[in-house]
């Protein structure tokens, strides 16, 4: 499940970064670019959260 979450995770990394690069290249409109970056955004942060949880503040013992 967590390979699944950081696969759809790093397809919105890249929907953020790589539409940057195609305007400059005048490959894709800026309309376009608008599109990808807010679906990478939507993806990224619907996923992200679930694979990245680290442990919290109430699971670390004080030495």
């Amino acid at each position: 499940m967590k390979l699944i979450l950081k696969i759809i995770s790093l397809t919105g990394l890249l929907l953020t970064v790589v539409p940057s690069f195609l305007v400059f290249y005048e490959v894709i409109d800026k309309q376009t670019h608008f599109n990808y970056m807010i679906a990478g955004v939507l993806l990224w942060f619907a996923t992200a959260p679930f694979w990245m949880r680290g442990t919290s503040l109430d699971d670390v013992e004080e030495k």
